[in-house]
């Protein structure tokens, strides 16, 4: 279903994407930003008023919202290795794991006339100088935290013993300048020298923010009073099924004590969405550069991020399981005949967004790009949904699939399942999996799991594990 409820299709807002040369007569430019660990539900005019996000509100304002944009997992607890292996080859997730470095997004991009650029986090096999015409300023997997970040107590009332907007705790602020700011600095240079050339230019600015260690200047993190910030509604001390998931004590786990306390998720969520403001703050100055060098009137921009983040949500910090906390992400589309102000709920996976590009530059889809172009539903002229239902998983461990009404986990070290209502639970409160009245649905889900594991390459077979979850075994 399509929402047109936010903006009329004016042009009269500071970012104005309105045409005034047409595909025809010029490719467009396309300007890819993309963050790191952005939960779907950080954008403050869309989905959560406690959140400052100016520009991305901006963004929502000037194209089309896809609300339900996912990430279909991953095959190590890096997540964000396999998100942007699939993002960087158009390949499912299982068909990406022996991944070898070769033709890539970008080269799609260069072999059809674009000037290619490339600026922050890469974090896949090899280099991005291999691939793209021009690369500044390449960063790791994320900035280097330190042992005090994980020591912090989180007893309210006594001092804290690490700071966000500290430059002696590294991180961020490693080098002087923040690094979201030197990402941006990058993009800006680039846009006002891409100016006077002739050819388009295909952009790839990949920050690191809002991944932890979540570090923002002083004045972000105050605009977030810790006693002002929510905890979220599905809060648990505790996941039930945390050592049986491949979760554990893994990296991003240990950022708040064991069990999770309301002060810990607090405090987090704080600096959480300060790095965030920040990141939107910096989001706004390449926006304005692209509008102050007249480059906007041709230009396609599209923001996601990698995957999404618990930050507290059913007893999680990181993004190491299957609630849409963690593997539901924002994504919009503003261009020249992109509608304003729309929000669809069609399901889509982020790394549609790489053959949705390659469809902009009149570039035909190779066979092996499992993801689809969603340039016909971002331009308002098709409703099809490009995917059946939504797949994830983690390692051997997790197996999901999720519909507009269900979402069905599975955990097969211990032959469990959960159910969950999307329409009527979407905070993934209230597991259905045990009502015998659920069985015609939940085996639905599973025939539907099965085919989207044909499209994924996953060979893992289910069957056995699912069953003995209705068997007690």
């Amino acid at each position: 279903m399509i929402k047109r409820c936010i903006a009329p299709l004016t042009c009269c807002l500071p970012l104005c994407l309105c045409p005034q040369r047409t595909a025809a007569d010029a490719p467009p430019n396309i300007l890819f930003i993309f963050s790191d660990d952005q939960a779907f539900n950080t954008i403050g005019s869309l989905n959560n008023p406690e959140v400052h996000t100016p520009n991305l509100d901006r963004l929502v304002k000037e194209g089309t919202t896809f609300t339900h944009a996912y990430n279909p997992g991953a095959w190590q607890a890096a997540v964000c290795v396999a998100s942007r292996t699939m993002l960087m080859t158009g390949a499912q997730l299982w068909r990406t794991h022996g991944f070898k470095g070769d033709h890539l997004w970008p080269s799609y991009m260069r072999d059809a006339g674009y000037e290619t650029y490339f600026t922050g986090k890469w974090h896949i096999k090899g280099h991005p100088r291999d691939h793209f015409d021009h690369v500044v300023g390449v960063t790791g997997g994320m900035p280097k935290q330190t042992d005090a970040r994980y020591e912090r107590p989180f007893i309210e009332g006594e001092p804290d013993t690490w700071s966000p907007y500290d430059p002696q705790f590294g991180g961020y602020w490693a080098g002087g300048t923040h690094r979201s700011e030197s990402t941006a600095n990058n993009a800006i240079q680039f846009l006002n020298e891409s100016e006077t050339k002739d050819r388009p230019f295909f952009m790839c600015v990949a920050f690191n923010a809002p991944h932890d260690p979540r570090q923002s200047p002083k004045e972000f993190v105050d605009m977030y009073p810790v006693d002002e910030i929510s905890v979220p509604p599905n809060f648990l001390p505790i996941y039930p099924y945390t050592q049986d998931i491949a979760v554990g004590r893994l990296r991003d786990e240990r950022l708040a004590p064991f069990p999770r306390t309301e002060y810990s998720i607090r405090v987090n969520r704080r600096e959480y969405y300060a790095l965030i403001t920040h990141l939107d703050q910096q989001i706004g100055r390449i926006l304005d550069e692209l509008q102050d060098t007249g480059q906007d009137r041709n230009t396609y921009v599209i923001f996601t991020s990698d995957h999404g983040l618990a930050v507290g949500s059913h007893g999680f910090m990181g993004k190491q399981n299957s609630y849409d906390h963690s593997i539901r992400v924002p994504f919009i589309i503003v261009g020249p005949d992109i509608p304003k102000g729309v929000q669809s709920d069609i399901p889509i996976y982020l790394q549609d967004v790489m053959p949705t590009t390659l469809d902009l530059a009149g570039v035909a889809i190779p066979p092996h790009v499992d993801f689809k172009s969603i340039l016909a539903q971002a331009r308002g002229a098709s409703q099809e949904r490009p995917h059946e239902a939504i797949y994830n998983a983690y390692l051997g461990a997790q197996r999901t699939v999720r519909t507009d009404d269900y979402k069905m986990i599975m955990y097969r070290s211990i032959n469990k399942v959960r159910l969950y209502d999307m329409r009527a639970d979407p905070d993934e409160m209230h597991d259905l999996a045990n009502d015998p009245s659920m069985r015609p649905v939940m085996d639905k889900l599973f025939e539907q799991f099965v085919r989207l594991q044909a499209e994924t390459g996953d060979t893992q077979d289910m069957r056995r594990h699912y069953l003995a979850f209705f068997n007690g075994n």
